[in-house]
């Protein structure tokens, strides 16, 4: 049985909920669709979604349908928050409108145009903030925004999530070599 599956959603006030072909959730910070799949069911009981699965076979899907709908539910309430940081001697960010330019030490800056949904706030021209009420569009902005500049081994310098425990490498040793 899943376990994830098995747990009852509650509905915090001020949301609503209309379940069909798939579930749609709608908030104070926005409306967001869940996709049900065949063999999965949701049911509302006062103010607790419960997700139901037809037979085993279906396992899987229950978790990740329980999943998907509880992050809907936490999205268009609370919201969800991605923190970047951008290390590096002259590294930095700045947001213009719907636009996040980046220096990352190529020859060019690099402008980032944000999806809607998805609002950035720069602290300390180093730290970057994303908020938005959709978690899978949030986390993929921001491994994008990574990708710009991943973080390097050697000298770890790059853009990089905040807590992010990175190896530093060691560099070569000098002393080998032909004589």
């Amino acid at each position: 049985m899943s376990r994830v599956g098995k747990k009852p959603i509650p509905l915090p006030a001020g949301v609503k909920i209309q379940i069909g072909d798939q579930l749609s959730v709608q908030g104070p910070k926005g409306q967001l669709t869940v996709p049900i799949p065949g063999g999965i069911r949701i049911e509302q009981n006062a103010n607790v979604l419960e997700v139901k699965r037809d037979s085993d076979s279906h396992a899987a899907l229950h978790g990740l349908t329980r999943a998907l709908a509880a992050n809907a539910v936490t999205g268009v309430t609370a919201g969800f928050t991605r923190e970047l940081d951008i290390v590096g001697t002259g590294y930095r960010a700045d947001v213009k409108g719907r636009v996040v330019v980046f220096t990352l030490g190529y020859s060019h800056p690099i402008e980032f145009l944000l999806p809607d949904g998805v609002d950035a706030k720069v602290e300390k021209m180093t730290h970057l903030v994303l908020t938005s009420h959709d978690r899978q569009l949030i986390g993929q902005v921001a491994a994008n925004m990574r990708f710009l500049r991943p973080p390097d081994p050697y000298k770890n310098k790059g853009v990089r999530y905040t807590g992010e425990v990175l190896r530093k490498k060691a560099g070569k040793s000098g002393a080998g070599g032909k004589k």
